[in-house]
């Protein structure tokens, strides 16, 4: 792709002097694409090459234009790329929470393309920077996404698409931020290099650093999980009708996730399978609590007992105050001992409008259908639960897309990560969209790492991010695997919040730095609009 250069007005550093932006109709086809790209980059599609594309044609897009025009074009890039990314909450909460989630993580690339068309002077006047600002927009705006409003939702990032790219492995060195900024610097290349014609060097310049970017991380080294193994039991228990009716068949999943435990004991009994040293169930494994209710506390000693294994069990606690509640993993020991109350965690990060209604006194103003929502309740420490076999760093469900509830783990201790999550309410892309997550998490940490979900899809991912035993959706499973223990203390898992940092204060500097050329662009046009009218 070649776009059309604007005329050259006066000779100077720039690469090419101001002229005017693309054709709007040219650039509203742009943003389209440019969603389209980044959508089809994202599992269940996994083109992760069209990552830097959609990014190069966003960049384009709003490239000169005014900044609104430049928000309008990013937000049609989000709503074409977020729609239909978040298709699946329409099976637990209808048409409407769907629209709406989606119209408000569009806007973030909205401020996206607002921010491309704010600092459109410095990638005018230094063509060279025009990656790198690229890269530091994208940065930018997932920071603002990962954490606003009430506490954020990270779905969609870039990072989450590269999972069988050769950037997955910088993960290792800077976590989901370096992935992000580095795919999104090759886009920007991508786009100096196709903006116009340019001289030999600049172009192979361009076109060097794209490549370099997205396929040198190959050969950056892996310091993988080599210490000793661990047999580690996944149990995908599948639930009897998927959809919001869920909870109303908790005897049923419970009692999945018991009888196939206890079928899993008779294949060890049978040497048909490997004695595991730890069993993992998924999130609202039982959703009747257990420690209020003796019949559901009874059958999950049963399969622990059974299979002589401590199992870890996602599942609610109730409170004394009516309507409050925790998401736990609790760790469940064999032979008569049951709940280890002091190896549990509560889901730290509850959903907003899912799991708890903010501002619930203000909305129920507006509608009573809030009081729908439960009150979930956040836990205040890092899910670090020692199950004698290994050290787990536990995470529930949504939980496994926020940097720093992950990290914590692993700055706690964990030996391997484990994501327990329920997608019964959901579908297998988004069940594809969260083991995306937990296979960065695993470059990133030095860590191995399984998710289990009640009907799919469950796995191992070693530290290469490379997953194994991948289980169908909507089906039971068991798989037992060895899993490596005490993996690498990474550079990403050191550096904590400092690359992401060091790029959102790159981005602040570059929109405050454009500041001078903007108020020259400003006073040229003024002049220019003065002779004008005194001819």
């Amino acid at each position: 792709m070649t776009l059309p250069p604007p005329a050259l007005t006066e000779p100077g550093p720039a690469a090419d002097a101001p002229g005017p932006p693309l054709r709007l109709p040219v650039a509203a086809a742009l943003a389209v694409a440019s969603g389209a790209a980044l959508l089809l980059a994202l599992p269940p599609y996994d083109l992760w090459w069209l990552a830097p594309v959609g990014v190069a044609l966003l960049a384009a897009a709003v490239h000169r234009r005014r900044l609104r025009a430049g928000f309008g074009l990013g937000y049609l890039a989000g709503l074409v790329l977020f729609v239909p990314l978040l298709e699946w909450t329409t099976i637990g909460g209808g048409w409407l929470p769907w629209i709406i989630l989606s119209l408000a993580q569009a806007a973030y690339l909205g401020l996206a393309g607002l921010a491309g068309a704010w600092t459109s002077p410095l990638a005018d006047r230094w063509r060279a920077l025009w990656p790198l600002l690229t890269g530091l927009i994208w940065g930018g705006q997932e920071f603002l996404r990962d954490r606003t409003p009430f506490g954020g939702f990270p779905w969609g990032r870039l990072a989450f698409s590269q999972g069988d790219a050769p950037t997955l492995r910088l993960a290792a060195y800077g976590g989901a931020p370096l992935v992000t900024f580095v795919v999104a610097v090759a886009g920007g290349a991508l786009l100096a290099l196709a903006w116009r014609r340019s001289g030999i060097p600049a172009a192979a310049g361009f076109a060097v650093t794209a490549a370099v970017l997205l396929g040198g991380p190959a050969a950056l080294p892996l310091e993988t999980p080599a210490g000793p193994t661990t047999a580690v039991a996944i149990v995908q228990g599948n639930v009897p009708r998927l959809g919001l009716d869920f909870n109303a068949q908790r005897r049923a999943v419970l009692d999945n996730h018991v009888n196939a435990t206890i079928a899993l004991a008779a294949d060890v009994a049978a040497g048909r399978q490997k004695q595991p040293a730890l069993v993992v169930w998924p999130e609202n494994s039982s959703d009747i609590d257990p420690l209020r209710n003796d019949d559901a506390a009874a059958l999950i000693q049963s399969a622990a007992d059974a299979i002589k294994a401590p199992i870890l069990v996602g599942t609610l606690q109730r409170t004394d105050v009516p309507g409050d509640i925790y998401n736990v993993g609790i760790l469940w020991r064999p032979g008569g001992a049951g709940p280890d109350l002091d190896q549990q965690y509560e889901k730290r990060h509850p959903v907003p409008f899912a799991e708890y209604m903010p501002l619930r006194s203000i909305a129920r103003l507006v509608t009573d259908k809030v009081d729908l929502v439960r009150n979930m309740l956040g836990g205040d420490h890092p899910g670090v639960i020692d199950t004698g076999a290994a050290v787990v760093g536990d995470v529930i469900c949504f939980e496994v897309a926020y940097d720093d509830i992950v990290r914590d783990t692993v700055d706690g201790g964990a030996q391997i990560l484990t994501v327990q999550t329920n997608n019964a309410t959901f579908n297998e892309a988004e069940a594809l969209q969260q083991l995306a997550m937990v296979r960065l998490r695993a470059v990133e940490h030095g860590r191995e790492a399984l998710m289990v979900s009640t009907v799919g899809v469950s796995g191992f991912v070693d530290g290469e991010g490379s997953v194994h035993g991948s289980t169908g959706f909507n089906t039971g499973a068991v798989v037992v695997r060895d899993m490596n223990l005490d993996g690498p203390r990474t550079l990403a898992t050191r550096s904590g919040l400092w690359p992401e940092a060091l790029i959102v204060f790159g981005t602040v500097v570059a929109l405050i730095g454009v500041l001078p050329l903007r108020r020259r662009k400003t006073r040229i046009d003024s002049d220019d609009v003065t002779v004008s009218e005194e001819r």
